[in-house]
C-alpha cells in the first residue's frame, strides 16, 4: 500500500468518527446540566427546616463555653451526658428567636425536659438584656461570640434546636423556630423515648 493509500484511509477513519466525536461534544453538556437541573429540582422539593444532620447519632462536639454575662453556668459536651436535654441556638438579633421564645418559657417552666442555650454571635450586653428582658428559660448558656462552636454543630441559622440524648449524642435537630405542633409531635415523644430507651 502507498503512502498516498494509507493518507486517504486514515482520512476517511479520522472524518467517520467525527460525527461520534460531534454527538460526544453535544451530549456532555445536555448530561450536565440536566443533572444539575434534577438536583435542583429535588432541593426545591425539601423543607429546609428537615434538613438531615450529618451528626445525628453522633456525639456533640468537643465544646466549652462560658455563660452568657449575667448567668452563673457555662456550657459544655460534658453537660450534655447524663440525661435527655435540649440545646436552643438563639440571638438577640433574631427575630425568629423572639416568636419562639415564649414558648421556651412555657416549655422551661412546665420542666418536661432541660433546656440548655447556644447564644450564637452576639454582643454579651446584647444577650443579657435580651433574657433579662424577655426571661431566660435556660438551664445552662453558653456565649459563642465568633460562632465557631455553632460551626461545629452544624448550625444553618438561628435558631435551631437539637435533642441531645443521655449519652451525649445528637438525635434531633430543627431549623427554624419550634412551634407548638413540632413540640407536640416531634421533639415531646422523641424525649420521652428517648428516656425510655427506645428511639
Amino acid at each position: 500500500m502507498t503512502d498516498d493509500a494509507r493518507i486517504n484511509l486514515s482520512n476517511s477513519a479520522e472524518s467517520a468518527g467525527s460525527p461520534r466525536r460531534g454527538r460526544m461534544t453535544f451530549l456532555l453538556p445536555v448530561a450536565v446540566f440536566l443533572g444539575v437541573a434534577v438536583a435542583f429540582a429535588v432541593g426545591l422539593t425539601m423543607d429546609p427546616k428537615n434538613l438531615p444532620s450529618v451528626l445525628i447519632g453522633k456525639a456533640v462536639p468537643v465544646f466549652n463555653l462560658p455563660p452568657v454575662e449575667g448567668r452563673q453556668a457555662g456550657l459544655s459536651n460534658k453537660d450534655l451526658v447524663g440525661e435527655v436535654s435540649l440545646v436552643n441556638v438563639f440571638a438577640s438579633w433574631c427575630t425568629a428567636c423572639r416568636a419562639e421564645h415564649p414558648l421556651l418559657m412555657r416549655l422551661a417552666s412546665r420542666g418536661l425536659v432541660p433546656v440548655h442555650g447556644l447564644n450564637y454571635k452576639d454582643k454579651p450586653e446584647d444577650a443579657r438584656k435580651w433574657l433579662d428582658e424577655l426571661g431566660d428559660p435556660y438551664m445552662r448558656t453558653g456565649s459563642d461570640s465568633d460562632g465557631r462552636v455553632a460551626i461545629e454543630w452544624g448550625v444553618y441559622g438561628v435558631p435551631e434546636t437539637y435533642v441531645v440524648d443521655q449519652e451525649g449524642k445528637i438525635a434531633y435537630k430543627r431549623i427554624g423556630p419550634i412551634t407548638s405542633e413540632v413540640l407536640k409531635k416531634e421533639i415531646l415523644p422523641l424525649v420521652k423515648s428517648l428516656r425510655n430507651g427506645r428511639q
